[in-house]
Order: C-alpha cells, then structure tokens, then sequence
C-alpha cells in the first residue's frame, strides 16, 4: 500500500514505451502479456503493460482489460 501511495506522487508517467513485443504461441507468458500475447515495457521504469495490435493502443487500467476480454475473444474466433 505504501508503494501505491509513493507511486502515486511520485511515480513514472510512462511515456516512453518499447516496440511492441508478440509471445510465441505455446511458449510462457508474462502477466502483461497474458490478455493479448503482446505487450510493451516503459523504457523509463520497466513496468509492462498490455498491447492490443488491432486498435494500436496500449491497454492501461484494469477496468478496460475486463471489458475487452469478450470482444478479444470474439475477435480471436471470427
């Protein structure tokens, strides 16, 4: 709680970003990774977020991560 709280004032901003990276089908994946097989790393802290290719955004909170689990799906089986 209190690194949430120090990150919070004085944390990275993350606004310097890797190329995104694509995890081999059937190889281990990192929690960033686990909603699309991609993700990116902030070149300034390390910190990985996931990457969604088909709208070219990176995915931030954890609230669109819930609501973009069924349309990824949906996405996946068309």
């Amino acid at each position: 709680m209190i690194a949430q709280l120090f990150d919070a004032f004085f944390g990275c901003k993350h606004s310097h970003y890797s190329f995104p990276i694509t995890i081999r089908p059937g190889s281990r994946r990192n929690s960033a990774a686990l909603l699309t097989g991609t993700y990116v790393a902030c070149l300034d802290c390390g910190r990985e977020f996931p990457y969604d290719w088909h709208e070219m955004k990176v995915i931030t909170s954890s609230a669109q991560e819930r609501n973009r689990v069924p349309s990824l799906a949906a996405k996946a089986a068309s």
